[in-house]
């Protein structure tokens, strides 16, 4: 039905590339925050980059759900957290 048409496929068109912009921005942002919480002039936190690096490995490679690699990631974070 609005498939054809430009009027409706134009502005929905701009508007999925505005928000894929915002949600690559925040990616981005957060990364940054999490891997380097006191800046560049900081360390840089290895641990972050692994449980993100298994969170991922988990959820495209072995299809893990959301919720379990949620759950398996704060516990890894809260046990780092109590060694160190």
């Amino acid at each position: 039905m609005t498939r054809g048409d430009v009027k409706f496929t134009a502005p929905l068109t701009g508007i999925t590339a505005a928000v894929v912009g915002v949600v690559l921005n925040l990616a981005v942002f957060l990364a940054y925050h999490v891997l380097r919480p006191a800046g560049f002039d900081g360390r840089f936190e290895w641990f972050s980059a692994l449980i993100g690096t298994l969170a991922f490995i988990a959820l495209f490679r072995y299809q893990a759900g959301i919720v379990p690699v949620i759950g398996m990631c704060a516990v890894m974070g809260f046990f780092y957290t109590l060694l160190i």
